[in-house]
C-alpha cells in the first residue's frame, strides 16, 4: 500500500474516530473539556496500540505532533456547529464503523510493511480498530462495544478488513483497490451486523447435564 494513501486515511481515520468521541461526550452531557478528552482517546488509543505493536517507536502521535490537530479540529466541528452535531447523533453508529474500517486496513498496512505474518498482520490491525472504540467507552461509562453481551459484531469485521490487507499484499493486489476494499468490507460487515442483528454468541453455556449444586 502506498505510503501517501496510508497517511491519508490514517488522517481520515482519526478524524472519523475523533468524531465518534466527541459526539458521545457530547451524548452524555460532558463540557468541552470532555468533548476534547473523549476525543483524543478515541482517535488516538488504536493507533498508538498498533505502533506499539509493530515497535514503531516513539509513537507517530508523538514524532508527528501535526497530527493533535485533527481531533482538535473534529472537536471544533462539534462545538462550533452544534446543529450539525445534533444530525450526527444518529449517524454516530456509522462514523464509529467507518473509523473501523479505516484503522483496520492501515493497521494491517502498516504492519504488513514492518514485515510481519497473516495472523500477526490481522492481529495489529483489529487491536488498532478496536482499541480507540475500547478506551473511548471506558470514559464514557459504558460497556464497551467489544464486550457488551449479546452485542452486534464489532471484532470480527475489524479482523476480516486486516486480513484482506495481509492476503491481498501475499497475492501481489494492487495496494490501492485491496485498501478500498478492505474498508469497504468492514464498514459493509459492521453496519449489517447492526441492521440485521448479527452476533457472536453470547456466552459459553454449561451443559444442562450438569447437575446444579
Amino acid at each position: 500500500m502506498h505510503v501517501n494513501a496510508v497517511a491519508v486515511l490514517d488522517v481520515v481515520g482519526i478524524y472519523v474516530f475523533a468524531l465518534s468521541g466527541g459526539l458521545v461526550a457530547l451524548r452524555r452531557n460532558m463540557d468541552i473539556v470532555g468533548v476534547l478528552s473523549l476525543g483524543l482517546v478515541t482517535g488516538f488509543a488504536g493507533g498508538v496500540a498498533r505502533d506499539v505493536l509493530i515497535g514503531d517507536l516513539p509513537p507517530r502521535l508523538v514524532r508527528t505532533e501535526e497530527l493533535l490537530l485533527v481531533p482538535i479540529a473534529a472537536a471544533l466541528t462539534i462545538l462550533i456547529a452544534p446543529n450539525v452535531a445534533d444530525r450526527l447523533r444518529q449517524p454516530v453508529l456509522v462514523l464509529d464503523a467507518l473509523g473501523l474500517g479505516l484503522f483496520a486496513t492501515v493497521g494491517a498496512a502498516r504492519a504488513v510493511d514492518a514485515g510481519l505474518g497473516i495472523g500477526a498482520t490481522v492481529l495489529v490491525g483489529t487491536v488498532s480498530a478496536v482499541g480507540g472504540g475500547l478506551v473511548r467507552d471506558l470514559l464514557a461509562d459504558q460497556i464497551p462495544e467489544i464486550l457488551a453481551e449479546g452485542s452486534q459484531l464489532y471484532a470480527v469485521p475489524a479482523a476480516l478488513g486486516a486480513l484482506l490487507v495481509a492476503l491481498g499484499h501475499r497475492a501481489g493486489l494492487t495496494p490501492t483497490a485491496v485498501q478500498a476494499g478492505a474498508v469497504a468490507a468492514t464498514v459493509a460487515l459492521r453496519l449489517a451486523s447492526l441492521r440485521f442483528g448479527w452476533h457472536v454468541p453470547a456466552r459459553v453455556r454449561r451443559a444442562r447435564s450438569i447437575r446444579r449444586g
